[in-house]
Formats: C-alpha cells, structure tokens, sequence
C-alpha cells in the first residue's frame, strides 16, 4: 500500500483553515498515472485541493446553500471517502474526517483504472489510509491538545513519516511507537531491525492479546420501526519479544455458534491472509458463505501496543432488550421502564447501569418510584436519574422500574437537547462483561504460537462494552433518519 498525499489542517471557526502539515510522494504520484491510465486525475497543488475539499465537507462560509451533487440524499455517505471536483476530474478516493479542531486527511494509491470505481473493498490501500490517519490522530490527541503541543508534535512528523511511510510505502502505523523507539535507538545502535520495530526488547518474554467487542443498540419499540443493533470488535497485541524479527500468529477461533467476522481491516505489520477473511462484507446481504474461521493471523509484531485487526458481525440478538415509556400527566412524568437480559448472554457484570436524562426541563423538585431490583440515585444537576443494577440480573433475568417525576422551573444551568424535545427521551445503558464476546470469538494459549528464543507468558482476555446503546421512549415520534443496518 502506498499514498499519494497526506495532509493535517486545522479548521478555526469563522476564520480560514490553515493546513499545519502536508507530504506528497511523486514516486508514488508516477505509478498513480501508470496504473490509472487514462482515468488519472493530477493531485493538484494544496490550495486548490483544500479548497475543494472544504467545500465537500461544507466546512466554508462561501456557498451553505443546497448544491446538488453534494447534497442530495442520493448522496448519504457514510464512509468518510469523498471524491473531490479539482478541474481536470473528480480526484478519488480522499479519506477525510474531524477531531478535536483537526481535519485529518489521506489520498492512498490506487492499483488499477478508476473508471468505473471500484469498489472500495476491493481497494487494499483504504483500510491501510485510515490505519494511518487513527494512527496521526492518537499521535496527535496523545497529550493535553494546547497550542504550542500541537506544533511540536507537527514538528515531529518528517522524521516519524520517515520511517513509518519511507517513500509513500506504509509500514507502520504507530507514530507514538516510532517516537518512544526512535529516542530509545538514538543511544543504541548495536541491532539493526526492521522500521516498525526499532528497539530491543530485554527482560522476560510475553505475548498479550485482548478483544474488545462493543455493542451499539437503537431500541424503539415500535411496529413501524425496527430495532437495529451492531457489533464492532478489535483484536489488541502487546508483545515482548527479544530478538529483531520475532514472528507471531495468533489464531481468532469462534464457536460452533458464533457469528461469523466481516469487515476485517488488519495492521499493515500481518504478513499474509487467507482471502476469504477480507471479503466477508456485512454490505453484502445476500451472501450467505461468511467464512467461520480460524482466522489466522501471521505478523512481525511492532515493539508497542498496537490493533491488529478491526471487525464487524451481524449477531442475531442485543444483549439487553428493553422498553421505555413516558407520558405527561398534568405537571408530572410518568416513566415506566422494563429490561430483560438475553438468556444467551454471560450474567456477570463489571458494572451495569441505565442513564435516564430529562432534557430542556427545570430541576427534578419530587421524585416518587418502585424499583424491582438494584438502586435508583438522582444526579448533583438534578436533571439525570441513574439506575444503578450492579454485577448481574436476578434469575429471571427481568427488571422493572416504575415511577413519577415532576420539576421546577428551567434556568440556563440545565441540560439542552434540540432533538429531545416533548415527550422524545431516551434511556441509555452502560456495562461491560468481562471474559466475554457476544460473537462468541475467543483466543487462547493454544492459538498463539510465537516463533522466536525462548517460551514467552501467553496472557489472552475479552470483553464486551457498550457504546451508544440507547432505547426511545415508545410513546413519542423517534429520530430515525432511514432504515439502515448501519448508524
């Protein structure tokens, strides 16, 4: 994988962006035009390629009105790969998102015509462009985001781009790693290594590997709605390995009825894979031969923490289903709330909990409620209730909470929320479940094998979390946007 260009902007409100860093490669930029041929499109100097590209994102004050070709719903992107107007064609494809003030933004080379364009996952460079802007992102939010930081760690990028992307070509990811190593093998070159694993490693050897699956949930309860919900895991390594080159492969095993991975992005440090693990898509419905696994995994491992690969699944249940409703009598809330906990999932909790926010309303002034299990608290704001449930559901795997809310006079202090208004309100969960995946993937000590002096310590974990699981009040309109597994 290569990249044609690679660019850090940042966008200051009312005033023009400034572009803090960019890199071109023309040797990358010869074999764009060689592999393109007659649907090669020049990479334009930065200020007309920024300006296109800020207008795409609407991120000028020039023109807010509605433009067809950006605009129309014909057009939802949901991918964050635009194609930009730049005079002699529509350069594609730009990755581009914001953070934090920043706008990160990558052009990756592509191996064969873009007309038609391909579909992008059958591009190998677009998950590695995205590797590589997460990897400039945690370089540059690693620390307390002032001024005079930001500008340093700028600084910092050539040399780091050096040996993390020589020439255009990809090999590491991990800036914060090339940095810790870089300053580390300034004091001792005695071992010459690969560039993604500059330092030596000296003490006791050890392999760690965890899975994170979080689980995304919108529950409306409601006919004409569906429930949609999503899980997106990733597979963590730290390895402590003595020796230049050690190799490793770890092998991502799932039960007989587990749900299959899709969607597979792996770190550029993986030496080889079995093809079917990349083309099993979650945007294909109507492929029915997701590959099972074992999805094995082969890699020199870098010297520090890294993702080695990213995933999605289709799992046929959420792990909490649930109910809300809320209705306005006189200058009352009436809220009733029910959770059931899937008889499938692991009843062992780290913690579990449900947010109830009351938006654009004054303070909660009387509070009267049943609860059938766990604890409800009113939060310092008095604008948020949360039910604590602790460590596990009881044996019937039900809860219920029932209960009347009234409320004082709003003041600025209190919580606005555009889209919450009358009766729409959401409740949103919080939990995690430790040794635990909802795909049911695991690895273990006997799906490592390391190859490299002597025996290291094999430390495997998981663990399932939360993120944006929320459930809507069924008696209040929704904000649905479309119907998507995706959102």
């Amino acid at each position: 994988m290569a990249l044609r260009g690679l660019w850090l902007v940042r966008l200051q409100p009312g005033a023009a962006a400034v572009r803090l860093f960019s890199r071109r490669y023309p040797t990358v930029e010869k074999r764009a035009k060689t592999f393109n041929g007659t649907s090669y499109v020049t990479l334009p100097e930065d200020s007309v390629f920024l300006k296109a590209l800020l207008f795409e994102l609407r991120l000028t004050d020039e023109d807010k009105n509605f433009v067809d070709h950006r605009d129309s719903c014909s057009r939802i992107n949901k991918t964050s790969v635009y194609a930009l107007p730049v005079g002699g064609g529509d350069l594609w494809p730009v990755l581009a998102f914001q953070k934090s003030g920043l706008l990160y933004v990558c052009l990756p080379l592509v191996e064969q015509s873009l007309k038609p364009h391909p579909p992008l996952i059958n591009i190998s460079g677009i998950s590695q462009a995205f590797a590589i802007l997460s990897g400039l992102l945690v370089f540059i939010n690693s620390s307390q985001n002032n001024e005079a930081e930001i500008n340093a760690k700028v600084g910092q990028l050539p040399n780091l781009l050096m040996q993390a992307c020589p020439l255009g070509t990809l090999l590491d990811t991990n800036l914060n790693g090339l940095l810790d190593s870089t300053q580390i093998a300034s004091t001792n070159h005695t071992q010459k290594q690969p560039v993604w694993r500059v330092s030596t490693y000296k003490g006791k050897p050890q392999v760690n590997v965890c899975i994170t699956e979080k689980v995304k949930s919108m529950q409306y309860d409601k006919r004409d709605i569906a429930d949609t919900w999503q899980v997106y895991g990733t597979v963590t390594c730290k390895c402590d390995l003595e020796g230049a080159a050690s190799n490793v492969t770890i092998s991502v095993n799932l039960p007989a009825n587990g749900s299959p991975l899709q969607d597979i992005l792996v770190h550029p440090c993986v030496t080889s894979l079995d093809s079917a693990i990349l083309t099993a898509s979650s945007v294909d419905g109507m492929d029915d031969s997701a590959f099972s696994g074992p999805y094995k995994f082969p890699f020199t491992p870098p010297s520090d923490l890294f993702d080695l690969c990213y995933y999605t699944s289709q799992v046929p249940v959420p792990p909490i289903l649930g109910f809300y409703q809320l209705k306005e009598e006189e200058s009352q809330l009436k809220l009733t709330i029910n959770l059931k906990l899937h008889e499938s999932v692991k009843n062992a909790f780290e913690y579990c909990e449900a947010r109830i926010p009351f938006s654009n309303r004054g303070p909660i002034t009387h509070l009267e409620y049943k609860v059938s299990y766990g604890q409800l608290d009113l939060s310092r704001e008095k604008s948020l209730l949360v039910w604590v449930i602790g460590q596990k559901f009881p044996k019937s795997l039900e809860i219920s909470l029932s209960g009347t809310v009234t409320f004082g006079s709003i003041n600025k202090e209190h919580s606005v929320d555009p889209i919450c208004t009358g009766n729409t309100a959401y409740i949103k969960l919080y939990f995690r479940i430790p040794d635990y995946t909802l795909t049911g993937c695991y690895t273990d000590q006997h799906s490592v094998q390391v190859f490299s002096s002597g025996k290291p310590k094999i430390n495997t974990s998981r663990e399932l979390i939360s993120s944006d699981y929320y459930i809507w009040n069924s008696k209040a309109p929704a904000p649905v946007v479309y119907r998507t597994l995706f959102f």
